[in-house]
């Protein structure tokens, strides 16, 4: 089972402004062919489907573990996209009803690159790629062999982690939304690359790492890297659960150091989750019926429901 906790993995800058164009790049990162949506899908299934569990527990321990963080990795791409897409909060902006609704008040949307975030998902995020084609189960890889599925799941990181580079190269550097997601998804995927190289390691022999980075990501180079590097989040693997998966240790530690290049120390496991950051809060758009044209009565309820709950 799943533990939900009401927090980002990693703390979001505010946007400057709106900005749906950057919106739809960040969406492949989402629902694009290496896209968080895909990491998900492949160890989600895969840790369902892992045949032996008890005998071989490390190496099913590594991708529960990694399934758990992939799922927040999709939580914090999407509000990426949705802060984005409805650019800075505007005070007040949910107060009152929607006005006249016959003026055009979004005329703009019409030519931005993915209409249909607008008028389907009124600027959130869904899965789908940078084009709007959906993300679908064809991404899903789970063989039952566990040689098999970790040697995909190294490719799987590695290909994100250029798509994100390159999804970081789109955005201007007033972008601070995008730039943060980018950033810290670029050293968490050096982590989970890194963890797949070891238990590859472990199994085959054979020194995987020694292709590491792939591709070559000099994460010290890139502003938005700094602070997850210095705080060590680069040699952290988490377990996700108070009391599970701890034996992902025997893979992802060991005596192992961070990959060159990276700052140096030794390789720890960490029990739980990251302590990560708040989440925003979107202000609705009553013209664009968000979450609704008059949403006074519907907050007031909601006010007294929550009073009545403390």
């Amino acid at each position: 089972m799943f533990l939900r906790i009401d927090k980002l993995q990693a703390e979001l800058p505010a946007p400057k402004r709106q900005d749906p164009n950057a919106a739809a790049a960040l969406q492949e990162l989402l629902g694009g062919k290496y896209g968080e949506m895909s990491t998900l899908g492949n160890y989600m299934f895969q840790s369902f489907n892992f045949r032996s569990k008890s005998k071989l527990r490390p190496f099913y321990s590594l991708v529960a573990s990694i399934t758990a963080e992939e799922l927040g990795h999709v939580e914090l791409v999407s509000n990426g996209v949705a802060m984005l897409a409805n650019g800075p909060d505007q005070e007040g902006a949910d107060s009152g009803d929607g006005g006249d609704i016959s003026n055009a008040p979004f005329a703009d949307m019409k030519d931005i690159r993915s209409y249909a975030s607008f008028a389907s998902h009124a600027g959130g995020a869904v899965p789908v790629n940078s084009n709007s084609m959906s993300w679908n189960t064809d991404m899903v890889t789970t063989t039952g062999n566990v040689v098999v599925d970790l040697l995909h799941n190294f490719h799987l990181e590695c290909g994100a982690r250029l798509h994100k580079l390159r999804v970081y190269e789109t955005l201007t550097a007033d972008n601070a939304t995008g730039r943060e997601v980018c950033g810290y998804l670029l050293v968490r995927g050096s982590v989970h690359a890194h963890a797949y190289a070891l238990a590859l390691k472990q199994i085959t022999g054979v020194d995987i790492e020694k292709m590491l980075p792939t591709p070559n990501i000099p994460l010290g180079k890139i502003p938005e890297c700094q602070k997850y590097l210095n705080e060590g989040s680069h040699r952290r693997l988490y377990t996700f659960s108070p009391n599970d998966y701890k034996e992902i240790a025997g893979i992802w530690g060991n005596g192992e150091g961070a990959l060159p290049g990276d700052p140096p120390g030794e390789l720890t496991v960490v029990d739980g989750m990251p302590e990560g950051g708040k989440i925003h809060q979107l202000v609705g758009i009553p013209s664009a019926f968000t979450p609704d044209y008059a949403p006074e009565e519907m907050f007031e309820i909601a006010t007294k429901l929550y009073q009545a709950s403390r």
